[in-house]
């Protein structure tokens, strides 16, 4: 795996930390392995091994002619280090000599390649607690919390086969377009529009059209066979002129649906509440009045406004949406307004958070962030994928339109969140090739799906094949 990513470095030589403890001992072993396919390597050993397995490793290694030098003594000039200094059990700051080694790794203007997880890197919270990071983080077994919630500081990771049992059920679980391959299936030959979900979208008030324009465009890049705003006048006149496919119906926001509009949501397959749909104080009645005039089946996506307005109002939330498949996309700001107890969580525990909130609620609760945790009662999903150029306007109201036109579509509400996360995701990092992350809008976005799409249909057709030993490849977020 080192000779594939970095060939030329490893012509120049490899410098391996090792600390005392198991992880040390998988430092010798890489420096043996190195060693004995004709690189030059040396070790630099914090602490010796203490405990008999890493030193009877070590031993090999000496005996097999791996070369040491001194933490704090001269050394070669490397084009690589290996960070095998602490494992998945550390806590807290580095100390003593880890630390000074650590302080002299990060120093070195050299691509670290860490295993288990950078030194001083809590693999439960994510909280870097020493000064590197990794160009490469090897891991066996699975993903920690930590590795996902420091995308920073672990670079490109990748989960080896070790012979390890399955994870742990604690650690997460992550959505992979393998996953997604098999849920996302082909229309069929003879489908019809009414057929591929009719999706109605409640927002876009008076100066925030655009919101809710993503949110349709969206749905319709999604698969969408009819889309549906309903929006005050004035928007619809604005909205009607922009999307000649678009259909549109006028409802005044500071009154309860009227017929027309009652209607419209009775008929619908899903619906997106809340995009561009404003802050008034009667809004939650306007939710709650839509809500209610929705057919009981038909799943309710509640984004921006819509979670906002409901701020120090849990109970009346709960109530509206007791009965109902509900997905609810809230991003850090608008769940602290909507939890204020579980807020402490987020940095952190993101999982428990999404939990607690999707248990308070009855709905399945998509906490966006780095990374997306999906929450029902009795399920937790994980999505990696995105980058940075997903924090701009515009970004949740197109996941909004994906993920209700999958709901919509008969995908189960949690797989549809997770779905519609990872395939946002998936088509910022194609955008993010195409235009940088630093330049791309939600309209690149949405140029990129239909590269998703074929994507996902080539895997559900050819599933890739294994790469023995590597279990799972998660580059790191394209930055720029």
């Amino acid at each position: 795996m080192l000779a594939g990513r970095f060939p030329d470095r490893l012509r120049l030589g490899v410098v391996v930390a090792t600390g005392p403890g198991n992880n040390g001992g998988d430092g010798w072993v890489v420096a043996r392995a190195l060693h004995a396919a004709g690189v030059p390597v040396w070790v630099a050993s914090a602490i010796a091994p203490q405990d008999e397995l890493p030193a009877a490793v070590a031993r090999a290694a000496r005996d097999a002619g791996v070369r040491e030098v001194s933490p704090d003594g001269p050394w070669p000039n490397p084009g690589l280090l290996v960070d095998a200094l602490l494992g998945t059990g550390a806590r807290g700051e580095p100390r003593g000599p880890v630390a000074a080694l650590a302080a002299r790794m990060a120093d070195l203007e050299v691509p670290i390649v860490a295993i288990d997880g950078p030194s001083g890197l809590d693999l439960e919270t994510g909280v870097q607690h020493g000064p590197l990071r990794a160009t490469v983080t090897i891991t066996f077994g699975g993903y920690r919390r930590g590795h996902l919630l420091a995308r920073d500081e672990v670079g490109d990771l990748l989960v080896l086969d070790i012979g390890l049992p399955q994870p742990e059920s604690g650690w997460p679980v992550l959505v992979t377009e393998t996953d997604l391959a098999g849920a996302v299936v082909p229309f069929a030959a003879a489908i019809h529009k009414g057929q591929r979900g009719r999706i109605v979208i409640v927002g876009g008030d008076e100066g925030m059209t655009g919101a809710a324009r993503l949110t349709a465009r969206a749905a319709f890049a999604a698969g969408a066979g009819l889309v549906h705003v309903v929006a005050p006048a004035g928007s619809v006149a604005i909205l009607g002129a922009g999307a000649p496919d678009l259909q549109t119906t006028a409802q005044p926001f500071e009154a309860r649906p009227n017929p027309r509009t009652t209607k419209l949501l009775n008929g619908g397959d899903a619906a997106v509440i809340g995009p561009g749909l404003g802050r008034s104080p009667s809004r939650p009645e306007f939710v709650e009045a839509v809500i209610e005039a929705l057919p009981s089946s038909a799943p309710i996506l509640l984004d921006a406004d819509g979670l906002f307005v409901f701020a120090g109002l849990g109970d009346r939330l709960r109530d509206a949406l007791r009965g109902r498949s509900a997905i609810l996309t809230p991003h850090a700001g608008e769940f602290r307004a909507l939890f204020p107890d579980l807020a402490s969580h987020l940095t952190v525990d993101p999982w428990a958070a999404a939990r607690a909130a999707s248990e308070r609620l009855g709905a399945v609760v998509l906490l966006k962030g780095v990374p997306t945790v999906v929450a029902s009662a009795d399920r937790l999903l994980t999505v990696a994928a995105g980058n940075p150029g997903l924090a701009t306007g515009g970004s949740g109201d197109t996941l909004s339109g994906i993920a209700a036109t999958l709901a919509g579509q008969g995908l189960e509400p949690i797989l549809a969140a997770a779905a519609a996360s990872f395939i946002a995701g998936e088509a910022a990092d194609i955008a993010a090739r195409r235009v940088t992350a630093r330049s791309m809008r939600p309209m690149d976005v949405l140029a990129a799906l239909p590269d998703v799409w074929r994507r996902l249909e080539l895997v559900r057709r050819m599933p890739p094949p294994a790469r023995p030993p590597i279990l799972h490849e998660l580059a790191a977020p394209i930055r720029i």
